[in-house]
């Protein structure tokens, strides 16, 4: 299950509809081995494209060095789907390289079936295997 605060569902989904047409792409960051996502990081979708995402190797290599320092890991990698269900594609699933992190994919298209303008759902893919998951949404994480 992902546990996440409101105030980061919320950074998620806005980065997703600021950048529609175009699909957005971002981490968000946690301590090293707690599951926990604290830190949001919006990152550039280097294709510009409507159908696919791609983060910027420089932007990505200095994302990780930054991690790195300090001693965090990137718990939830997400980006969003213009046109189709907050559904993991072909494409998503051969760049998943990391096997502890929550996959959120964020649906901006129109009449996606739900009461919400959008559709957030999470994901794990391990070995090209994709599990959908809860999502429980807090005010805030217990210290």
């Amino acid at each position: 299950m992902l546990t996440i605060t409101r105030e980061l569902r919320d950074a998620i989904v806005a980065h997703a509809r600021a950048d529609h047409p175009d699909e957005a792409c971002g981490v968000v960051a946690g301590p090293e081995g707690s599951g926990r996502p604290e830190r949001f990081v919006p990152m550039l979708n280097a294709a510009r494209s409507p159908t696919f995402y791609e983060f910027d190797s420089g932007d990505l290599l200095k994302l990780y060095r930054e991690m790195d320092d300090r001693d965090e890991e990137p718990v939830i990698v997400y980006h969003s789907h213009t046109a189709t269900e907050a559904y993991p594609s072909r494409t998503d699933v051969s760049y998943a390289s990391e096997p502890n992190a929550h996959y959120v994919l964020v649906s901006t298209a129109e009449g996606n079936g739900t009461e919400d303008p959008y559709e957030f759902r999470s994901f794990r893919i391990v070995d090209g295997v994709i599990t959908e998951e809860d999502v429980q949404v807090v005010e805030a994480h217990q210290a």
